[in-house]
């Protein structure tokens, strides 16, 4: 019998989707170990997107920035990223133990990225992962940018609310990318992109959103999490500023929505129990986007 490389969850959304064949075809790219293409493409970058949990068991998504390199391939079943999350950002001490992440590179430049799941190790430069899973994404719905900036700064303290406010729901609402962490029933962490057209991310109040799901690779590893487990972090860059939001709460699919959004395949709502925001929390300055043509119209 051949085990699945997908959870309970993943599977019953590829099925509800009718699209269970194509990601069987698909999650062959799944594997422990990371390609030499893929370790090459993750020297690159300046940045990556990790999920993981608190010791609350909330769900963030956080950035970590460095000069490229700073994260690479140790060997093929290791990932070692040489630096922290900034001060007062809400992963800054859950990295210092143990803990399930996940983790995408993102590479706007030229549409590109690759994830990576699997337990990461505190480290003196930072975290060490042994990886689970590796794989590469297509290009869709990431909006093309360039580095204008490497302009090192301290970053600002970090606020906290409940709710978002009159500001950062103006900044979600024109926003055409967040980054999404989430786990499944194990605890197992991944981290994921959206996005789309300024607009796409609605904010229904203070404390909810909602989004249109866009067809993707067919394996809905993010859907299939939220299915078992609704906890998840968002995290939302000012690409100008360097600045972070950073949500928590939980997520629920509508089956049956599409929000506003043609080519959705159903919608999510999320409801807030906490936001982070961070000024100048990076040092990378991006030019705006040039959308990508896979949004919907």
């Amino acid at each position: 019998m051949v085990t699945s490389v997908f959870h309970a969850g993943e599977l019953a959304v590829q099925r509800r989707m009718g699209q269970a064949d194509s990601a069987g075809r698909v999650g062959r790219i799944i594997s422990p170990e990371i390609p030499g293409a893929a370790a090459a493409f993750l020297a690159e970058q300046p940045m990556v997107v990790l999920a993981a949990a608190d010791d609350a068991g909330r769900i963030w998504t956080s950035q970590i920035v460095g000069l490229p390199g700073f994260a690479h391939a140790e060997d093929a079943r290791t990932v070692s990223v040489d630096a922290h999350p900034v001060p007062g950002d809400p992963l800054a001490e859950p990295l210092r133990g143990r803990r399930k992440v996940g983790l995408i590179a993102l590479q706007p430049q030229r549409r590109r990225r690759m994830r990576v799941n699997g337990t990461a190790e505190p480290t003196a430069a930072g975290i060490r992962i042994a990886t689970d899973q590796v794989y590469s994404n297509c290009p869709k719905y990431i909006s093309r940018r360039s580095i204008t900036e490497f302009q090192p700064t301290v970053p600002g303290p970090a606020r906290h609310s409940a709710t978002l406010d009159t500001a950062q729901q103006q900044a979600l609402s024109v926003t055409d990318t967040f980054f999404i962490g989430t786990v499944d029933a194990e605890g197992n962490a991944d981290a994921s992109h959206r996005g789309g057209n300024p607009g796409f991310l609605q904010v229904l109040s203070p404390s909810r959103l909602r989004w249109p799901d866009y067809r993707g690779n067919s394996m809905f590893m993010t859907l299939g999490n939220i299915l078992t487990d609704p906890r998840c972090g968002l995290l939302i860059p000012d690409w100008r500023t360097g600045a972070t939001l950073q949500l928590t709460g939980t997520a629920e699919i509508l089956w049956t929505e599409t929000g506003s959004a043609p080519g959705a395949q159903c919608a999510i709502e999320f409801d807030i129990t906490e936001v982070i925001a961070i000024p100048h929390a990076g040092p990378l300055r991006w030019s705006p986007p040039e959308l990508s043509p896979a949004n919907p119209a």
